[in-house]
């Protein structure tokens, strides 16, 4: 268990002190399979595997930049008011961070250079955005704006909004948004409406709306396109919509007990093979196998996980009041560490994988995960 409050200030005070910087490399080299492995954060980065989270702090304006192998706290990058989710472009080169601002109004989008850490631009857009997606070709950035029933969408070029799609009537409080494989449709949640909207991204215009449970939150796509996994928070179910027909398929009840279950967000395994639904209410994870749509297995998690990334081994969900991120091992479905500190009110979470790439798509095959397979 890491405590990032502590590591992170800690580790300026032990870098000015030359007894505490030399102590701690002669530890190192006493165990120096430990000081390959985890001692040093530059060693996990030397060797290629190092994948870096992305956690927009809902209540301190800021993103928290974590070392996924190491578990340390590598930077905190100031944004605007209120950031609630990140999208990393296909090449890992930038993330985008929507600040929804309220009470004050910031309605922005922060552009950070994920090289850097640092902000470089930030891009008006309506009101209070939440959701945000970027095209496989990293060429354009949609964003949801819960209160302008409205999608901007940016190109990643100019960082200007090119285009605002406008819901149709009868749509409300755009939350989620998700992006097919192959880049053609957009699928956005509208969480007052109870429905799905799609949206042509050739022509920015929408092309269906799908009525699904209550409270829809987050949409997640399976790498083959087929389906759309969609959380719907207040009936406590994940509905599964059909692409080619737009219709929903199945519904997955996700009840913990007697008590709401609360799905919020959700992310699906490289293979397709299951999806990874974070239960609000619960503090729990649903393992859902998508071959059968049910449920497999539920793994208590931190107080109300609100995000969840995937790198091909491990599971990483951010827990809004605790404050954490928990890390599952999808190998035994249970937690094998916890990133404490991760402060205030963590939200969405995206990753940078060792290779350079983003969780737009997942590395090449044999790509290292981005942590020691010992958890």
């Amino acid at each position: 268990m890491r405590n990032n409050g502590t590591w992170f200030w800690d580790s300026k005070i032990e870098n000015r002190d030359n007894k505490s910087s030399l102590h701690r490399v002669l530890r190192c080299l006493a165990l120096p399979l430990l000081a390959a492995l985890v001692c040093s954060p530059a060693a996990a980065q030397l060797d290629g595997r190092s994948c870096h989270l992305f956690v927009p702090t809902h209540k301190s304006n800021s993103v928290a930049v974590i070392d996924a192998w190491s578990d340390h706290l590598v930077a905190v990058i100031p944004v605007q008011f209120q950031p609630l989710a990140v999208a990393i472009t296909p090449n890992g080169a930038f993330a985008y961070v929507t600040n929804s601002g309220w009470p004050v109004g910031s309605n922005s989008v922060s552009v950070i250079d994920t090289a850097a850490n640092t902000v470089v631009a930030t891009i008006p857009v309506e009101n209070f955005p939440v959701g945000v997606a970027i095209t496989p070709n990293g060429a354009f950035a949609y964003v949801a704006n819960f209160n302008s029933e409205t999608v901007s969408v940016i190109s990643t070029v100019t960082n200007t909004v090119t285009t605002t799609v406008q819901l149709a009537f009868g749509s409300s409080g755009p939350w989620g948004l998700a992006i097919t494989p192959n880049g053609a449709f957009a699928y956005v949640t509208n969480l007052n409406s109870n429905n799905v909207s799609v949206i042509d991204t050739a022509t920015n215009t929408l092309v269906a709306t799908v009525p699904v449970g209550s409270g829809p939150v987050a949409v997640a796509i399976t790498p083959n396109g087929a389906f759309a996994y969609v959380t719907n928070q207040s009936s406590d179910n994940v509905s599964v919509m059909n692409t080619a027909t737009n219709t929903v398929v199945a519904t997955v009840p996700v009840v913990s007990g007697s008590y709401n279950s609360g799905p919020y967000a959700l992310a699906i395994t490289w293979s397709g093979a299951f999806a990874y639904v974070a239960n609000s209410a619960a503090s729990t994870v649903s393992v859902i196998d998508t071959a059968t749509n049910t449920v497999t297995t539920t793994i208590a998690v931190g107080s109300a996980p609100h995000g969840v990334v995937l790198d091909g081994v491990f599971a990483y969900v951010t827990n809004e009041i605790s404050n954490t991120v928990s890390i599952i091992d999808t190998r035994t479905n249970t937690v094998v560490d916890t990133v404490e500190g991760v402060a205030v009110l963590p939200e969405g979470i995206a990753m940078i994988y060792s290779s350079g790439t983003s969780g737009t798509a997942p590395p090449s095959p044999g790509a290292y995960p981005c942590r020691s397979l010992g958890g």
